[in-house]
This record gives C-alpha cells, sequence and structure tokens, in this order.
C-alpha cells in the first residue's frame, strides 16, 4: 500500500500524513525535507543559487536521510538528517523557505531526488507527502490525496510555527510569501504542482485534523 500526498505549503498535508502513518503502522516521507536540505547546504557552502548545474553538482554528493522523531519532544514531525547532522528546524528558516522553490524548480536537482524518493517507494506501506507524488514520483499509488486550504489559513499557520521558533515575520509578509509560492510552483516547468486526475482533493479549512485522518482511513479500508 502506498498513499500519495500533494498540496502547497501549511496546507496540512504533512501533519495529516504522519498521522495516518502512524495510524496504519506505515513509513512516513515529507519529500519536501530533501529539496529544503538541498537549499540549505547551498546557502552554508555559499554556492549561488542561480547557477543549476553547481547546485544539482552539490545536491548529489549530500547525503539525505529521515530518521524517526525518537525522545525528541520538540514539536517535530520526524528528524532531518543531512550528512548525518540533525538539520530539522534549520531546514525552517526564513531564508530556507524563500529559496527551496527555485532550488526545487531545477530539473537536474528534481531527477536526482526523485530517484531517491522512488527508492523509499519500493517498499511499501508507506505515506509520501510532497507537491508531484501522485503526478511524478508515485504515479502508481493506489490512494491518492491533494490537501488544499484556503491561502489566509495557511499563512496564519506559518505565522504560528515561525512564532514557536522564535522567527518575527509579520502576517502580511508571509501570506505575501505563500501567494508567491503557489505561483512559482504551480507554473514551474518541471513538475508543476498540480493535482493527479484520480487524486481526492480534502480542504483542511477550518476542519479539525482527526476529523480528516479518520475520513482518509476510511477510504484506505476500501483499496
Amino acid at each position: 500500500m502506498i498513499i500519495a500526498i500533494d498540496g502547497p505549503a501549511a496546507s496540512g498535508k504533512s501533519t495529516i500524513g504522519r498521522m495516518l502513518a502512524e495510524a496504519l503502522g506505515y513509513l512516513f516521507l515529507d519529500t519536501g525535507f530533501m529539496y529544503r536540505a538541498v537549499t540549505l547546504a547551498a546557502l552554508q557552502d555559499g554556492v549561488d543559487l542561480a547557477e543549476e548545474t553547481a547546485v544539482a553538482q552539490l545536491a548529489r554528493r549530500l547525503q539525505i536521510d529521515v530518521a524517526v522523531v525518537g525522545e525528541v519532544a520538540d514539536g517535530r514531525h520526524y528528524t532531518a538528517l543531512l550528512n548525518g547532522k540533525d538539520v530539522t528546524w534549520a531546514l525552517r528558516t526564513p531564508e530556507v523557505d524563500a529559496n527551496v522553490s527555485l532550488v526545487s524548480s531545477y530539473l537536474s536537482v528534481r531527477e536526482d531526488l526523485v530517484r531517491r524518493q522512488r527508492e523509499f517507494g519500493r517498499r511499501g506501506n508507506i505515506v509520501m507527502v510532497g507537491r508531484d507524488i501522485g503526478t511524478v514520483v508515485l504515479p502508481n499509488a493506489p490512494l491518492k490525496l491533494y490537501i488544499i486550504a484556503s491561502a489566509e489559513e495557511r499563512a496564519r499557520r506559518r505565522w504560528l510555527d515561525r512564532q514557536n521558533q522564535g522567527h518575527g515575520n509579520d502576517y502580511d509578509s508571509i501570506l505575501a510569501d505563500v501567494v508567491r509560492r503557489d505561483q512559482f510552483d504551480g507554473s514551474r516547468e518541471h513538475s508543476p504542482m498540480r493535482p493527479a486526475a484520480d487524486a481526492v482533493i480534502i480542504d483542511t479549512t477550518g476542519r479539525p485534523v482527526e476529523e480528516i485522518v479518520a475520513e482518509i482511513l476510511g477510504r484506505t479500508s476500501n483499496q
């Protein structure tokens, strides 16, 4: 069984995916962290993010992995490892947010990371979250979900996350960035963000996450 979940930033897809995986006893993989890891590494190494070749060469050298949360109780859904180092929260800084769309638009970077994502998918019993899982990475997944929410709701969620992490971004600037990223991700040349033709579209605006997860679990019993 494979569950593919796509949708825009802060739509709730990662929270839903994690809870589904826990309920089903499946592996959970949020593929967005892989693009964030490449972005973080490029920023740390001083690589010009406008140079696709340089970013792709860096990506191929990186060791990117994910681990279960374990005993860490800081609100994380998983532990992201970059070259063996825990970078879970470093991936969520405003600087990474501002640049990850550009990095994820590069075909050579996507090809490398999609190959790694498909290797995870071959294990089966996985909930994989991203922006092109149902359309590109795992197009044969038996259950595909596309999670959405209003831009205002998603900006509010991101603003709360930033406050909890000690970042002082104001709501209006976050909302503008959410709208900008939606436009960029939806119109990029390679693997644009869009629902698969057979995806179930779920709007999380104003809905309890437990209710949504229960609805999806009902669908899994029919697969």
